[in-house]
């Protein structure tokens, strides 16, 4: 008797475990049934108590410059031309434009566009411009400084990026494209760096990047001998003759020997952004980490800011030569749970913000975030002639106060610009605004009431017993993400009567991209994850965390930033009755996992709040497994099984009839479906694990697409040249056919450490889909 109760126990237990992939037996472990529909009608969820965020609101809200300004394609930087009323915007693919600042300014001006360029195939080129500067006496000489590319295809040339002298003329400006005059050149490749600045001695400031691939690989960062990974600094006013610009006496290097003199400081991996304080001359920059931080830093002559030594305060390969001087620590720095591609900005000193007045205004290119700090000097030196010691020493002796998060964005923040009367603007990548901040409206603070719980968010109706509340639809998708062996559950939470707009989310039009859902607001997408703690035994599975997507809907369209959408995670206790709201930084569990005879240690990651917006994108349409190719299958509603997109059309979520049957509708392949040719579950493991960044502006920083709507050949990955170092492997590409051994793609994802991908979200290999990447390389012609 006993042993048939322990039995029944276990046979209920499992099936209860099993309803987690969707489709399985059905209540009471009877065999499921098909009907048309999985759901008879709607229940409205009216339960959610989802409202606001965990954290008070930030203090400034941005709105758009120059409203009636039309957009820009992919702008990259802006500035302003001394003596005149106008800002210009440089784009990335070889356009400048200028227009006048004024607020209600409805065009602007190309001045300029690069032509002529060829690739490979005798098809024109895009030639990317990384940064522009306009000389100070720009209203007697018209000179413009770029920074750009001209043959981009061609990685590691001897001369590939460039800064370029060029003059502007007429009154609406015209750059003519005959003026140009070759100033300085050095290898693209990896970081190409890019920024450029005249600095207040009328010097010019040139970032180069650290042009190594992955981690510094050829060791460059503290090598004065080369010139990447390097801020130069040469005067272009003053050149000897016969040569483009001159070595400023007064430069660290010059005297040293085997340096390039042009050196003013190094071990800087790709300062992203840096501007000269237009009060105290200070020199400030953003530099983008690799693994683990971003810094701010405070640039003096001759510094060494660590790379590749060091990380920002952190070793990161400690045991590599150093260069000849200390190396100097960030003033401010963020873990990646909060920052993960800075852009720095400027010091403030307009007008229109006052209270901002002398504060360091910089944000973050991934996340959208907007921060802020002020400087200070330590307060033990005291006397003139201490005070004059502390400039001359390391800006360790500097320190932030009143450091704090100004705004939370949608946008890629990926430059700021000044204007002549010192007021701030920041650059959207995606979307081609111009933004700038404003005070927040006063709003009720919802922190605390917001639910620390899983069971006062509205979700369920017991977390104890993993009961759903009234109107909170169970689903599953084709095509699932990677989670480092974890199992998943999917909900779907509307409020209300709320209704889904199918494929209606269309911005940014990415190439091969889907459309997206556009979802009500105060939509919740739930995921549970749980781990089997004796791999491959449902048995023995534990809930670890439950994932909360949130959806607050603003005013205006898609293009203007419509839609926010915030992650929150829930950690379950180990009685597995209930789970706490874990804090914005996240956190790591060390998971004992039973594998055949052995127990290993499994280190699993909970998702800080800017770990969550770096796959949930604008460009990935927010919302990644609740869409029509992910959607379109079918599900096991208890008992009953029937298509997701017909069962959520006859309950009335749709605002619009389906545009066809879904047997004729695009879906994903299931890459575990072995019956699947090959290259199909290839393409749909790219398409579902990877395209959310590797699309054009998901963030990812490599020029390729792994969307399922591109043919192979428009992917950008058979036979190109990896972008980010080659690994070691000799001859290596993206992918070569017949060759999986020399392609990068399929070692990023076979590999952990250094290099992985994906590099958030998974630290364990996805063995199955490294096998089957392998299979379809191997198989190509």
């Amino acid at each position: 008797m006993r042993r048939l109760l322990l039995i029944g126990m276990a046979m209920a237990f499992t099936l209860g475990l099993l309803a987690w992939n969707g489709i399985t037996a059905g209540q009471g472990g009877k065999e499921p049934v098909r009907k048309a529909f999985g759901l008879e009608k709607r229940v409205p969820w009216t339960t959610s108590k989802v409202i606001g965020s965990p954290e008070p609101p930030p203090p400034y809200r941005t709105e758009l410059a120059f409203p009636k300004l039309p957009k820009f394609e992919e702008p990259l930087d802006m500035t302003y031309a001394p003596g005149t009323n106008r800002l210009f915007v440089a784009g990335r693919w070889g356009k400048i434009w200028s227009f006048v600042n004024k607020k209600d300014v409805d065009k602007a001006d190309l001045a300029l566009e690069f032509k002529g360029a060829k690739d490979s195939k005798g098809e024109a080129m895009r030639q990317p411009i990384y940064a522009i500067a306009i000389h100070p006496k720009f209203k007697d000489n018209g000179y413009i400084y770029v920074t750009w590319i001209p043959n981009p295809e061609k990685e590691g040339l001897p001369k590939g990026s460039r800064v370029s002298r060029f003059t502007v003329k007429g009154e609406t400006p015209v750059i003519d494209v005959a003026s140009e005059k070759i100033i300085f050149e050095w290898p693209n490749g990896g970081h190409n760096g890019g920024c450029l600045k005249f600095g207040p001695d009328g010097m010019i400031y040139i970032v180069t990047g650290d042009g190594s691939g992955i981690g510094d690989s050829l060791e460059i960062g503290q090598d004065l001998s080369s010139i990447f990974s390097k801020l130069l600094r040469i005067d272009v006013d003053n050149p000897p003759a016969g040569k483009a610009y001159g070595i400023p006496k007064d430069n660290p290097f010059v005297s040293t020997k085997g340096a390039h003199p042009e050196i003013y400081a190094y071990g800087l991996r790709q300062l992203w952004r840096f501007s000269f304080d237009r009060k105290a001359g200070d020199l400030w920059g953003g530099e983008v980490g690799q693994d683990l931080w971003e810094m701010v830093y405070k640039i003096q002559k001759g510094g060494n800011y660590g790379w590749s030594v060091m990380e920002g305060n952190h070793p990161f390969r400690p045991e590599r030569k150093k260069g000849p001087t200390p190396i100097l620590k960030p003033v401010v720095e963020h873990s990646h749970t909060d920052f993960r591609s800075i852009t720095g900005g400027f010091v403030y000193h307009g007008k229109r913000l006052k209270e901002l007045n002398g504060q360091y205004v910089y944000g973050d290119f991934d996340t959208g975030r907007v921060w802020t700090f002020k400087h200070k000097y330590t307060t033990r030196y005291t006397t003139p002639e201490e005070q004059a010691i502390l400039k001359a020493r390391t800006i360790s002796d500097l320190f932030a106060v009143n450091h704090r998060e100004l705004a939370r964005t949608t946008y890629r923040i990926v430059s700021f610009g000044e204007d002549a009367d010192g007021e701030l603007y920041f650059v959207d990548f995606t979307g081609g605004g111009i933004y700038q901040l404003a005070k927040a409206e006063k709003k009720e603070d919802t922190a605390k009431n917001f639910p620390r719980k899983l069971s006062q968010t509205g979700i369920f109706a017991s977390t104890k017993d993993n009961k759903l509340a009234p109107g909170v639809i169970p689903y599953s998708v084709n095509a699932q993400l990677w989670g480092d062996h974890a199992e998943k559950e999917r909900f779907l939470a509307i409020p209300g009567k709320g209704q889904i707009g199918l494929d209606e989310i269309t911005y940014p039009a990415s190439p091969g991209a889907p459309p997206g859902w556009k979802f009500p607001d105060g939509t919740v997408l739930v995921k549970t994850f749980a781990m089997d703690m004796e791999r491959g035994n449902p048995m023995s599975r534990k809930r670890l965390e439950t994932r909360l997507l949130h959806f607050q809907q603003f005013p205006g369209t898609q293009e203007y930033g419509d839609q926010y959408w915030r992650g929150y995670t829930y950690v379950w206790n180990d009685e597995q009755t209930d789970a706490e709201l874990l804090d914005e930084k996240g956190g790591d569990k060390l998971l004992k996992i039973k594998v055949g005879e052995k127990v290993i240690e499994q280190n699993y990651r909970f998702p800080s709040r800017a770990e969550c917006t770096l796959c949930h994108t604008n460009a990935a349409k927010f919302a990644l497994g609740v869409t029509t190719m992910q959607m379109n299958r079918d599900h096991n509603y208890g008992g009953v099984i029937a298509n997701q997109l017909e069962t959520l059309e006859h309950i009335g979520l749709f605002t619009k009839k389906l545009p066809d049957a879904p047997a004729k509708m695009a879906k994903l392949p299931d890459f575990h479906d072995e019956k699947v040719p090959v290259d199909d579950r290839a393409r749909s493991y790219l398409h579902s694990n990877c395209s959310h960044c590797h699309i054009k502006w998901g963030g990812g920083n490599a020029e390729f697409k792994l969307h399922l709507g591109l043919d192979l050949k428009d992917l950008g990955i058979v036979n190109v040249n990896p972008q980010h170092g080659n690994l070691g492997i000799k001859d290596a590409k993206l992918i070569v056919p017949g060759h999986p051994e020399q392609s990068i793609i399929h070692r990023r994802i076979s590999m952990t450490g250094l290099g992985r991908m994906p590099h958030i979200g998974s630290r364990v290999i996805d063995e199955k889909a490294a096998t089957l990447i392998h299979d379809w390389i191997k198989g190509m012609k």
